[in-house]
Protein backbone atom coordinates (compact mmCIF):
# COMPACT_ATOMS: atom_id res chain seq x y z
CA UNK A 1 0.00 0.00 0.00
CA UNK A 2 1.25 3.81 -0.77
CA UNK A 3 2.40 5.91 1.68
CA UNK A 4 0.73 9.33 1.93
CA UNK A 5 1.96 12.93 3.25
CA UNK A 6 0.02 16.09 3.92
CA UNK A 7 2.11 19.34 3.22
CA UNK A 8 1.17 22.58 2.91
CA UNK A 9 2.67 24.76 0.07
CA UNK A 10 2.45 26.65 -3.62
CA UNK A 11 2.49 25.83 -6.55
CA UNK A 12 5.25 27.09 -8.65
CA UNK A 13 4.61 25.40 -12.03
CA UNK A 14 2.73 23.00 -13.88
CA UNK A 15 3.26 21.55 -17.56
CA UNK A 16 0.76 18.84 -19.52
CA UNK A 17 2.45 15.06 -19.46
CA UNK A 18 0.65 13.07 -21.65
CA UNK A 19 -3.29 13.41 -22.58
CA UNK A 20 -4.81 14.42 -19.35
CA UNK A 21 -2.21 14.73 -16.71
CA UNK A 22 -0.47 17.64 -15.35
CA UNK A 23 3.15 17.88 -14.06
CA UNK A 24 3.55 20.45 -11.03
CA UNK A 25 6.06 21.72 -9.12
CA UNK A 26 5.10 22.36 -5.66
CA UNK A 27 7.46 24.62 -2.49
CA UNK A 28 6.41 23.26 0.59
CA UNK A 29 6.61 23.83 4.41
CA UNK A 30 7.20 20.40 5.28
CA UNK A 31 9.71 18.99 2.59
CA UNK A 32 10.68 21.94 0.44
CA UNK A 33 10.86 21.47 -3.26
CA UNK A 34 8.75 18.45 -4.29
CA UNK A 35 7.08 17.38 -7.80
CA UNK A 36 4.02 15.53 -8.35
CA UNK A 37 1.44 14.40 -11.44
CA UNK A 38 -1.98 15.33 -11.14
CA UNK A 39 -3.39 12.67 -12.55
CA UNK A 40 -6.59 13.61 -14.92
CA UNK A 41 -6.27 17.33 -14.57
CA UNK A 42 -6.55 18.36 -17.71
CA UNK A 43 -9.86 16.71 -17.84
CA UNK A 44 -12.91 18.95 -18.02
CA UNK A 45 -14.74 19.37 -14.80
CA UNK A 46 -11.23 17.56 -12.88
CA UNK A 47 -10.70 18.07 -9.27
CA UNK A 48 -7.55 18.72 -9.75
CA UNK A 49 -7.67 21.32 -12.34
CA UNK A 50 -7.62 24.46 -9.77
CA UNK A 51 -5.03 22.87 -7.10
CA UNK A 52 -2.75 22.12 -10.23
CA UNK A 53 -2.59 25.61 -11.44
CA UNK A 54 0.27 28.16 -10.85
CA UNK A 55 -0.08 30.34 -7.39
CA UNK A 56 -2.65 27.78 -5.95
CA UNK A 57 -1.75 27.73 -2.44
CA UNK A 58 -2.70 25.12 0.73
CA UNK A 59 -2.80 21.43 1.55
CA UNK A 60 -2.00 18.53 -0.48
CA UNK A 61 -1.96 15.15 -0.02
CA UNK A 62 0.81 13.13 -1.83
CA UNK A 63 1.36 9.62 -2.56
CA UNK A 64 4.63 8.86 -2.42
CA UNK A 65 5.76 6.52 -5.63
CA UNK A 66 9.29 5.03 -6.71
CA UNK A 67 10.65 8.16 -8.48
CA UNK A 68 7.50 10.99 -8.09
CA UNK A 69 5.00 11.87 -6.22
CA UNK A 70 1.01 11.63 -7.41
CA UNK A 71 -1.60 14.40 -6.12
CA UNK A 72 -4.24 12.67 -4.16
CA UNK A 73 -6.19 15.74 -2.47
CA UNK A 74 -6.21 19.26 -2.60
CA UNK A 75 -7.53 21.83 -0.04
CA UNK A 76 -7.04 25.01 -1.54
CA UNK A 77 -6.80 27.92 0.82
CA UNK A 78 -5.68 30.84 -1.94
CA UNK A 79 -6.03 30.86 -5.51
CA UNK A 80 -4.68 34.70 -5.97
CA UNK A 81 -7.64 35.45 -8.05
CA UNK A 82 -6.77 39.19 -8.58
CA UNK A 83 -3.27 37.61 -10.80
CA UNK A 84 -6.09 35.60 -13.17
CA UNK A 85 -7.83 39.14 -14.03
CA UNK A 86 -4.40 41.06 -14.57
CA UNK A 87 -1.98 39.84 -17.16
CA UNK A 88 1.43 42.23 -15.82
CA UNK A 89 0.02 41.11 -12.48
CA UNK A 90 0.18 37.59 -13.28
CA UNK A 91 3.74 38.30 -15.05
CA UNK A 92 5.25 39.41 -11.78
CA UNK A 93 4.11 36.64 -9.90
CA UNK A 94 5.34 34.00 -12.38
CA UNK A 95 8.93 36.16 -12.61
CA UNK A 96 8.53 35.52 -8.68
CA UNK A 97 7.49 31.43 -8.89
CA UNK A 98 10.66 31.31 -11.25
CA UNK A 99 13.10 32.83 -8.77
CA UNK A 100 11.62 30.47 -5.79
CA UNK A 101 11.99 27.22 -8.33
CA UNK A 102 16.09 28.56 -8.89
CA UNK A 103 17.25 28.77 -4.92
CA UNK A 104 14.50 25.89 -3.23
CA UNK A 105 15.51 22.27 -2.89
CA UNK A 106 14.27 18.81 -2.21
CA UNK A 107 14.15 18.11 1.20
CA UNK A 108 15.39 21.73 2.44
CA UNK A 109 13.93 23.73 5.00
CA UNK A 110 12.03 26.16 2.59
CA UNK A 111 10.22 27.88 4.68
CA UNK A 112 11.60 31.37 4.76
CA UNK A 113 11.21 31.37 0.97
CA UNK A 114 7.59 29.94 0.77
CA UNK A 115 6.92 32.93 3.31
CA UNK A 116 8.54 35.20 0.99
CA UNK A 117 6.88 34.08 -1.81
CA UNK A 118 2.92 33.98 -0.43
CA UNK A 119 3.17 37.28 1.18
CA UNK A 120 4.56 38.32 -2.49
CA UNK A 121 2.06 37.26 -4.21
CA UNK A 122 -0.48 39.17 -1.45
CA UNK A 123 1.32 42.32 -2.42
CA UNK A 124 0.65 41.91 -6.27
CA UNK A 125 -3.26 41.92 -5.40
CA UNK A 126 -2.94 44.90 -3.42
CA UNK A 127 -3.59 48.09 -5.54
CA UNK A 128 -1.62 50.25 -3.33
CA UNK A 129 1.33 48.91 -3.91
CA UNK A 130 3.62 49.38 -6.99
CA UNK A 131 4.52 46.34 -8.82
CA UNK A 132 8.16 47.08 -9.50
CA UNK A 133 8.61 48.39 -5.30
CA UNK A 134 7.32 44.28 -4.88
CA UNK A 135 9.67 43.34 -6.86
CA UNK A 136 12.64 45.15 -5.41
CA UNK A 137 11.41 43.18 -2.36
CA UNK A 138 11.18 40.10 -3.27
CA UNK A 139 14.73 39.93 -5.05
CA UNK A 140 16.29 41.80 -2.25
CA UNK A 141 14.90 39.61 0.36
CA UNK A 142 15.11 36.54 -1.85
CA UNK A 143 18.63 37.14 -1.86
CA UNK A 144 18.64 37.91 1.98
CA UNK A 145 17.18 34.47 2.45
CA UNK A 146 19.42 32.39 0.85
CA UNK A 147 22.35 34.11 2.33
CA UNK A 148 23.60 36.92 -0.76
CA UNK A 149 22.92 39.74 0.34
CA UNK A 150 26.09 41.37 0.97
CA UNK A 151 24.12 44.40 2.45
CA UNK A 152 24.02 48.36 2.04
CA UNK A 153 26.59 49.42 -0.77
CA UNK A 154 29.30 51.96 0.30
CA UNK A 155 30.17 52.92 -3.06
CA UNK A 156 27.17 53.97 -4.88
CA UNK A 157 25.59 57.54 -3.59
CA UNK A 158 22.09 56.77 -1.95
CA UNK A 159 19.36 58.51 -0.54
CA UNK A 160 19.51 57.54 3.22
CA UNK A 161 16.10 56.38 2.94
CA UNK A 162 17.21 54.38 0.75
CA UNK A 163 19.46 52.91 2.86
CA UNK A 164 17.05 52.57 5.85
CA UNK A 165 14.83 50.37 3.40
CA UNK A 166 17.41 48.17 1.94
CA UNK A 167 18.31 47.32 5.75
CA UNK A 168 14.61 46.90 6.67
CA UNK A 169 13.96 44.58 3.55
CA UNK A 170 16.91 42.19 4.64
CA UNK A 171 16.05 42.36 8.39
CA UNK A 172 12.57 42.45 9.09
CA UNK A 173 10.15 39.74 9.61
CA UNK A 174 8.42 38.47 6.50
CA UNK A 175 4.75 39.35 7.08
CA UNK A 176 6.21 43.62 7.65
CA UNK A 177 7.71 43.65 4.42
CA UNK A 178 4.85 45.65 2.70
CA UNK A 179 4.35 48.07 5.27
CA UNK A 180 5.67 50.89 3.44
CA UNK A 181 5.71 53.49 0.40
CA UNK A 182 8.22 55.30 -1.06
CA UNK A 183 9.05 58.47 -3.48
CA UNK A 184 10.32 57.76 -6.97
CA UNK A 185 13.66 58.83 -6.35
CA UNK A 186 14.31 55.97 -3.30
CA UNK A 187 12.28 53.15 -5.97
CA UNK A 188 14.72 53.99 -8.48
CA UNK A 189 17.73 53.60 -6.07
CA UNK A 190 16.12 50.54 -4.88
CA UNK A 191 15.77 49.56 -8.40
CA UNK A 192 19.60 50.16 -9.62
CA UNK A 193 20.82 48.47 -6.05
CA UNK A 194 18.66 45.45 -6.55
CA UNK A 195 19.50 44.76 -10.45
CA UNK A 196 23.30 45.06 -9.68
CA UNK A 197 23.27 42.38 -6.86
CA UNK A 198 20.87 39.89 -8.95
CA UNK A 199 23.25 40.02 -11.49
CA UNK A 200 26.40 39.72 -9.47
CA UNK A 201 24.81 36.86 -6.72
CA UNK A 202 22.09 35.00 -9.44
CA UNK A 203 23.39 36.30 -12.78
CA UNK A 204 20.74 34.28 -15.14
CA UNK A 205 17.52 34.93 -17.22
CA UNK A 206 14.29 34.28 -16.30
CA UNK A 207 11.72 33.51 -18.85
CA UNK A 208 9.21 35.08 -17.16
CA UNK A 209 10.94 38.17 -16.86
CA UNK A 210 12.18 38.37 -20.47
CA UNK A 211 7.74 38.51 -21.16
CA UNK A 212 7.61 41.10 -18.48
CA UNK A 213 10.01 43.31 -20.08
CA UNK A 214 8.46 43.58 -23.18
CA UNK A 215 5.86 44.61 -21.45
CA UNK A 216 6.51 47.11 -18.98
Amino acid sequence: MQESIWVTGIVLKQSPVGEYDRHISLLTKERGKLSAFARGARKPGSRFAAAAAPFAFGAFKLYEGRNAYTLAEADIQNFFEALREDYIGACYGMYFAEVADYYTRENNDEREMLKLLYQSLKALCAESLPNPLVRCVYECRALAVNGEFPGVPQDMQLEESTRYCLRYIAESPIEKLYTFAVNEKVLEQLKQVVAVYMKRFVGREFKSLEVLQTLC
